[in-house]
């Protein structure tokens, strides 16, 4: 009874709710932008580097890094998997189109981040959805909403399903028992996030730093490796790919499960843009001015989709494995890597699903951390209580590791999209803001300077702001 309310909830929330809302948000703020999360690419990666004046403050790097560590996990492949396997081929497609179009939803919502940030004693910065809400529309009660949402995404909802699908890839070994092999592994699992939560979110941020850009490259070079092998099924690969996404018959067959609606669903949960996360570790960042975040968030959204995303894809599509509802998740890429690397291919997936998750759930309570001091009249709350929540947060991650499939995707889907209802709306009313701030920036950059950020300058009290204000 739980699972079928469950599922037609997931359903109505996606169609038709969030693809239009979604889809209006991003086409509206790209063609506002003129397409910056395209024209300012080249821009964007290069602000990646820029260190701010004191080491001691979080770089735009390392906000990048904290961001993109919850945006890259196992939905880059348990996620496309899925969608390939139950939506059809074309959910590729669409996955594709929502990161572009998304990105600029992350510049929007980054930015935003930034101008309304608060300032710390000693200069160091932070903010997100919770704060801009709070400043700008003066709805207090809307902030709460959004962080008791965050907190059922990325302490409940993301985490429910991260130990899901870890425990997923030890399936396809021999001594996997379907009652035992689970517990076993939601413990040790549990534990281990349980002794590094311990450690602050700091050691988290110095963890992702090291660990993403290595997991991620490594995983793209394996996947490049599979995709070469099988060059010669490149072509009709593409071709099924266009077919599928453009079979409207299929499509409007059935919506809540075709290749569209799969496509945005794996899409968002990949790569959350527009969902009011990344703007956590983004207002974290010390910069000159909040366009320049706003920018390397969209670095974050391509690295996700089209690099991570599309390595997974295309390497499973091009292996020519078989394509069924059975194999849907980690299955369908451990064949794909068995036609390659043979009994290595499954225990590649398995080693990578534990980079992948063991960051994702360090990263989604680095982002639970602010909505609790947010809600706590923005102060960390007890040490007693933070062990408490810490023991609920490891207790969620064991029982992920047990629960139901089509119940942990169904919970991450929900929260996931209560928070994006919020947050593009809000987004979409602020967003004269950010695009004021995108002017004065290129102004800046035309007259030769290094972009320096005035609050009066876009129209804004400097009295009102936090770290902006003189």
């Amino acid at each position: 009874m739980l699972m079928k309310l469950l599922t037609v909830i997931d359903d109505v929330m996606y169609y038709p709710i969030l693809i239009i809302v979604m889809a209006i948000a991003g086409l509206y703020f790209t063609v506002r932008t003129r397409f910056v999360q395209i024209r300012l690419l080249g821009e964007s990666c290069r602000l990646i580097m820029e260190k701010p004046a004191d080491k001691q403050h979080v770089s735009s790097f390392q906000a990048l890094m904290v961001s993109t560590a919850s945006r890259v996990g196992t939905g880059n492949i348990v996620g496309v998997s899925t969608a390939i396997c139950l939506g059809g081929p074309g959910a590729v497609f669409w996955m594709w189109l929502m990161c572009i179009i998304g990105a600029s939803s992350a510049f929007v919502e980054s930015t935003l981040a930034q101008i309304y940030k608060r300032k710390e004693k000693d200069g160091s910065c932070y903010g997100g959805p919770a704060y801009y809400i709070e400043q700008a529309l003066h709805a207090p009660w809307l902030s709460i909403l959004f962080c008791i949402c965050l907190i059922a995404t990325y302490a409940v909802g993301f985490n429910l399903l991260c130990s899901y699908n870890l425990q997923s890839t030890f399936a396809a070994y021999s001594f996997y028992d379907k009652t035992k092999t689970p517990i076993i592994i939601g413990l040790i699992l549990a534990v281990l996030v349980g002794y590094c939560l311990m450690g602050g979110g700091k050691k988290i941020v110095r963890l992702t730093e090291v660990v993403v850009p290595f997991m991620g490259l490594f995983y793209v070079a394996i996947s490049l490796i599979v995709i070469l092998v099988h060059v010669g099924n490149i072509p009709s690969m593409f071709v099924t790919i266009f077919k599928d996404a453009f079979n409207f018959k299929a499509i409007f067959g059935g919506m809540s499960g075709s290749c569209l609606i799969y496509g945005v669903k794996r899409g968002l949960y990949s790569n959350e843009a527009g969902v009011g996360s990344a703007p956590n570790a983004s207002a974290s960042a010390v910069v000159t001015h909040p366009v320049k975040q706003g920018l390397v968030q969209t670095v974050s959204v391509y690295i996700d989709t089209m690099l991570l995303c599309t390595a997974t894809a295309l390497m499973c599509l091009s292996s020519g494995v078989e394509i069924s509802n059975e194999v849907n998740g980690t299955p369908y890429v451990q064949n794909a890597l068995s036609t390659v690397f043979g009994s290595l291919g499954p225990l590649f997936i398995t080693i990578a699903m534990i980079l992948f998750a063991f960051t994702t759930l360090l990263g989604n309570l680095y982002y639970v951390d602010n909505a609790l001091i947010y809600m706590n009249g923005k102060k960390r709350p007890g040490n007693l209580f933070m062990k408490v929540f810490y023991i609920v947060c490891v207790l969620v991650i064991f029982f992920g590791a047990v629960i139901p499939m089509d119940a942990a995707w169904a919970s991450a889907d929900i929260t996931m999209g209560l928070m994006t209802l919020i947050n593009l709306p809000c987004c979409f009313i602020m967003f004269d803001t950010a695009r004021k701030a995108l002017t004065d920036y290129e102004k800046q950059k035309k007259e030769g300077k290094n972009p320096e950020f005035k609050a009066a300058d876009i129209g804004l009290d400097e009295s009102i702001l936090s770290y902006w204000g003189r």
